[in-house]
């Protein structure tokens, strides 16, 4: 068949199915290995980093939403789980009644601190070792002007 101009050259095709595959893969990896040393899920791990990137450990759902680039209801589900297992905790939020925030408990903080070092790792040793710093940098910024292309309509459905 031959190529229409909508359709993705070999090159284009590969570039991009070689992308999809080591995201998948890489990100499977990561998901197994946390948990196997950690007992947290991904969702887990992503609530906590983010929570923990707060000085106080908290934020509002909102923010740690539209961080996560998740939709309202998956947040919604991950906290319940989380505080189920004494993981965070939902708080009321001063500045807005209509919102709560979100909260590292001691149990969560420990989590997440004792996660770091095996994720940062297993991300090392099967990802950036893999580069060089200078292949690095340009991931970085092919990353950056894919996300600065991105609609920013797109992430408000987030």
């Amino acid at each position: 068949m031959p190529l229409e101009p909508d359709h993705l050259s070999p090159e284009e095709g590969l570039t991009w199915r070689s992308h999809l595959r080591m995201h998948a893969l890489l990100g499977a990896s990561l998901a197994r290995r946390l948990a196997r040393d950690t007992g947290l899920s991904e969702a887990d791990f992503e609530v906590l980093a983010a929570l923990a990137t707060s000085p106080d450990g908290r934020m509002t759902s909102l923010r740690v939403r539209c961080t996560l680039v998740w939709e309202k209801s998956r947040l919604s589900h991950q906290v319940r789980r989380m505080e189920q297992r004494g993981l965070i905790t939902r708080e009321p939020n001063p500045d807005d009644a209509r919102s709560s925030l979100l909260a590292l408990t001691a149990a969560g903080r420990a989590a997440v601190e004792d996660a770091f070092v095996p994720y940062a790792q297993h991300v090392r040793e099967h990802y950036l070792d893999l580069m060089t710093p200078e292949e690095r940098d340009v991931l970085i910024k092919v990353s950056e002007r894919v996300v600065a292309n991105l609609d920013p309509l797109d992430a408000d459905d987030a």
